[in-house]
């Protein structure tokens, strides 16, 4: 070869090389993101009723009409019913600003599933998806349908006139515990639990009905497949009619919302309707006569028994997905992996098995069953917390649970996937600090506590509430107020209360330690080199407060405990567990497993290797 032809074919070459370095590859797909907004449990505050002139009450700060709970309940309630309407809107702003196009809701979506705020849901999504072309995905969570079918309903901590309770209820008779001091009760239709008919009707736009622009959709009882689907044939089978199934051992029929739907980018959404209602006692339900049904909290244990049609749809989808290359998206309302750090078992033997919602917790069975069905990757709600669980089945198959954050409840936040199309997916968890509007009914509560002064309940609720500067510090104090009026007295008996509570962290290290020359030489080899004094500045009560942040939030809490103060637990439950006291010993366990489980806040999980890598 001359050198004029070299040369030419290196220019050429060369060429070619620049080319390709300006332009992306084409077959490099571009990472699709999916926003995950669990238990929202939204109230419509500034809603109207269909069937009554009841407006609310007027608020002096904002000059609105508004319909809201009191403080009182919900500073008894393991979530929020009123701010989280100024929450949920900042997410989707939030959501909108990154550009996310997928939105998926792992059920409780509403507050008791009331047409009145299904409606204002609605209505909300609705905005949203013609601003924006956001692409809402629902599945139904124990809150949503309360029970299967309609049922009257209502609630008696309403905010009234000066601060007094309201009740509102569905049906006149619902009301029993009129004081003197009661305001007249508010009766409206809207207030009815609607059941899965109702959430249907209102909400089918989101998933539960296939649109014509869908490039697929399914349910367990539809019988076509992708090589044969028409919009046509979907729309046949969308309807409640196409979608129930026999409870065992009755006559019963029960809808199940489940469906699968490709909406675009090659990803199937696989939303699980993992509520499960059982009748109270065994029936045969005759034409019009009512049955009593158990709530649905219990979560996936009664699927393994219930309703079986799900795991063998399940095991269908994921084997169709790996075959026709989608990337498949699981998600439920309930948690298929226990989510305690592995120290469930523990908290049992500490508290009472009873006891801190261990009975929501997943058996093995469950987490088995599903990671049997093919079930790599889920994303549930329910427990209003931030964790990743992981179960191995074997050597090669492994589910990753990831449990979203409440925007309820702390910590207010939701979780974004990243999906890079090579196994790998990106979750972050994204805090909500910031909220336009949180604090707008604020002067409504302290009318309510002015009320409740003159009535001399002056402890019913720290007012310091209401001095919190961002919702994120308002959700804070909302569960340390919640652990001292309600968690306190629900999980702790006062054998553990006495073991904890007034002692300061340097009394539970030196309870370690039978002698003190024994306690001596320990904090002369100490390598925390933490002083007395940093010990002498907490309690137990507080340590009791930060373990459930802890528990709630994950990492996340450590910047309202403060890595020292986080540091000094640590050091303490290490020595608390080498005891003779049982109670102590479980307690440091409990505690350091919290603090120490899997990357909940940014990570990244590889499905071909089940392998999760922390990127904080």
């Amino acid at each position: 070869m001359s050198i004029n032809k070299h040369v030419k074919h290196l220019g050429l070459l060369l060429g070619i090389l620049i080319f390709c370095a300006c332009k992306p590859l084409q077959n490099t797909p571009k990472p699709v993101q999916v926003a995950f907004l669990s238990d929202v449990h939204l109230t419509d505050i500034y809603g109207e009723f269909s069937d009554s002139d009841y407006k609310g009450v007027l608020n002096p700060k904002t000059g609105k009409n508004t319909i809201l709970r009191t403080m009182q309940a919900q500073l008894h309630s393991t979530r929020l019913f009123n701010e989280n309407y100024f929450a949920f809107l900042a997410a989707l702003d939030d959501v909108v600003a990154r550009g996310i196009k997928y939105v998926v809701f792992p059920g409780d979506f509403s507050d008791d599933g009331q047409q009145f705020n299904l409606r204002g849901l609605r209505k909300i999504l609705e905005e949203y998806t013609a601003k924006y072309g956001i692409h809402f995905m629902l599945t139904t969570g124990n809150h949503d349908p309360v029970k299967p079918f309609i049922t009257d309903a209502g609630k008696a901590d309403f905010m009234g006139a000066g601060g007094k309770q309201q009740p509102i209820y569905s049906k006149e008779g619902l009301f029993k515990n009129k004081t003197g001091e009661d305001l007249p009760v508010i009766i409206t239709q809207d207030f009815a639990q609607l059941g899965y008919e109702g959430i249907l009707d209102e909400l089918k736009d989101f998933g539960f009905y296939p649109k014509p622009q869908d490039t697929y959709w399914e349910t367990p009882f539809t019988n076509y497949n992708y090589k044969n689907y028409t919009y046509q044939i979907a729309s046949n089978a969308e309807g409640i009619a196409a979608r129930n199934y026999t409870l065992p051992n009755t006559d019963l029929e029960v809808p199940d919302l489940s469906y699968l739907v490709e909406k675009g980018d090659n990803i199937w959404f696989l939303a699980i309707d993992a509520n499960v209602y059982i009748p109270k006692s065994k029936v045969e339900k005759e034409a019009g006569e009512s049955v009593e049904f158990e709530g649905a909290g219990t979560g996936y244990k009664n699927v393994l028994t219930h309703k079986k049609h799900l795991l063998s749809w399940i095991a269908s989808v994921t084997k169709r997905a790996k075959v026709l290359n989608k990337q498949l998206i699981v998600f439920s309302h309930f948690p298929s992996v226990e989510f305690n750090d592995d120290s469930s078992d523990l908290m049992g033997q500490f508290f009472g098995e009873n006891k801190m919602q261990l009975h929501r917790v997943p058996t093995e069975e469950v987490s088995k069953a599903l990671a049997e069905a093919g079930v790599q990757l889920h994303f549930a709600g329910h427990m209003h917390i931030n964790d990743t669980g992981r179960y191995d089945l074997d050597a090669s198959r492994t589910l990753f649970n990831i449990q979203v954050p409440s925007l309820a409840a702390y910590i207010p936040g939701y979780k974004i996937a990243t999906i890079k199309g090579d196994s790998n997916i990106e979750i972050e968890t994204i805090t909500l600090d910031e909220v336009p509007d949180f604090d707008d009914l604020f002067p409504l509560y302290a009318l309510e506590k002015k009320y409740l002064e003159t009535k001399g309940e002056t402890a019913a609720w720290n007012a310091e509430i209401l001095n919190a500067n961002t919702y994120k510090e308002f959700v804070l104090k909302h569960l340390e107020e919640l652990v001292r009026l309600r968690f306190l007295e629900q999980d702790w008996s006062a054998e553990l209360k006495d073991l904890l509570v007034n002692k300061s962290g340097l009394d539970l290290l030196k309870m370690t330690f039978k002698k003190q020359e024994e306690y001596e030489v320990y904090k002369a080899e100490n390598t925390f080199k933490i002083s007395q004094k940093d010990l002498s500045s907490w309690t137990g009560y507080d340590m009791i407060q930060d373990f459930y942040k802890l528990k709630n939030a994950d990492r996340l809490a450590l910047s309202d405990i403060g890595k020292s103060r986080f540091n000094e637990y640590l050091m303490v439950c290490e020595q608390l567990q080498k005891t003779d006291n049982t109670q102590l010993q479980l307690w440091g366990a409990i505690f350091s497993k919290i603090s120490t489980g899997l990357p909940a806040t940014h990570f990244v999980i590889d499905l071909n290797s089940n392998t999760i890598k922390d990127l904080n």
